[in-house]
Order: C-alpha cells, then structure tokens, then sequence
C-alpha cells in the first residue's frame, strides 16, 4: 500500500499554494479558478446550463487577492513537487474525506493522473472529484483502466433538471427545486452545510443538488 511522502508541511503547503477549506464542506478543499474550466467556460454562455449561474465566479471568489491564490494554484499544478507535496497535506490534515475543485475542474488528462496518484499514495482518504470533463475521464479510463477505490470520480450533469452520462462512474445533477428523489443533497435544510451527509463520497448512485 502506497503512503504519503515525507515532505515538512510547511514546504508542501507553500509548494501547492494552499488548500481551501468551504464552510459548507466537512473537510479540506482544493481548488483552482473557475475561469480556467474548459467545458464550464463553454457552458457559462449558455441558457439553462448548470454553469450558467456559477457561484465560483460570484462573491468572495472574485476578489482579486481571491483570484490571485487560485491563479498560483493552477501553476503549482504544473511543477515536480505538486503530487508528493499535496499527498502530505492531505495525509496530515484529513481525517476520512477530501474534495477536489469546490471551484474550478481537471484542466488535461495529465492533470487527472496527477490527481489519481494523489489518491494512491493517501488510501486511508476518500478523495471526491465532481467533473464536467467526460472526455478527460474516458481518455484516462481508455488508457488505464478503473480509478483507485478511494477515488469517487462523479459526473456532473450539464444542464439544470438533465441527467449525466452513464458511463459506469458515479453521477450528480442539479434540480431547479426539491423533487424528494433518492439521493437529494441534504444541505438546504441543514444550514447549507453537509452536516453529518458524506453521500458525494459514495462510489455509487446519483446525487442530486438544488439549484440556488
């Protein structure tokens, strides 16, 4: 079983810009800025899209001190010590899960390797990775074969009330109100937090999210 690389975290942290920790997650975050979605870009401009509205390009994600970190962020991905050093931030500040892009979406298939071998080498956590980039996770797919079992890649469906692909991975959606489905993010009436809900971790099934 692989483990976590023995880099100081203090090096770590400054080698990958930081993590992000959203007061709706029970856990840290990682996260780079939505203007560098490549489908999410192309959906932005189109009417009824789940990106149409997209809360990371609102509010306190477009400070520029904000867009700034995530910027730095996207470099660091490119750079020798990105996987050892976020291995060792998540090894040593993650009890049990770990999210990826609560801003922001895979930028290459490279980038989803990277990502992969993150999770490997940190099996004790649950790694979640929502993505609109179906041709990124097929060409993995196609090349490699199944993610590792504490990876939950989920496919983010394009449109509002539209389904995801299924292709055999975990999916999500996003309704335009409460319908009662199996699977409804629970969070609207938990204080929009996810509480005690780890249901996006699953490796299996749909969840649905309200749009707000």
């Amino acid at each position: 079983m692989s483990k976590a690389p023995r880099v100081a975290l203090q090096d770590a942290w400054d080698d990958v810009e930081g993590l992000s920790r959203p007061s709706k997650m029970p856990c840290y975050s990682y996260n780079i800025s939505a203007l560098r979605c490549k489908v999410g870009s192309l959906l932005r401009e189109i009417k009824g899209t789940t990106c149409g509205k997209c809360y990371a390009l609102t509010g306190n994600y477009m400070f520029p001190a904000v867009q700034d970190a995530l910027e730095r962020r996207y470099v660091a991905i490119f750079k020798p010590p990105w996987v050892d050093s976020m291995a060792t931030l998540i090894d040593a500040l993650c009890s049990d899960v770990f999210r990826w892009h609560d801003s922001g979406d895979i930028q290459s298939v490279g980038h989803l390797d990277k990502i992969v071998n993150v999770a490997r080498l940190t099996p004790r956590v649950r790694h979640w990775l929502p993505t609109r980039e179906y041709k990124m996770v097929e060409a993995w797919r196609a090349a490699n074969g199944d993610f590792p079992s504490n990876l939950v890649v989920r496919l983010s469906a394009h449109k509002v009330d539209g389904q995801a692909p299924q292709v055999g991975l975990p999916t999500s959606t996003v309704t335009s109100r409460r319908v009662g489905v199996s699977g409804e993010c629970p969070s609207l009436l938990q204080d929009n937090k996810c509480g005690d809900c780890r249901a996006c971790w699953e490796t299996t099934g749909n969840v649905a999210y309200i749009a707000h």
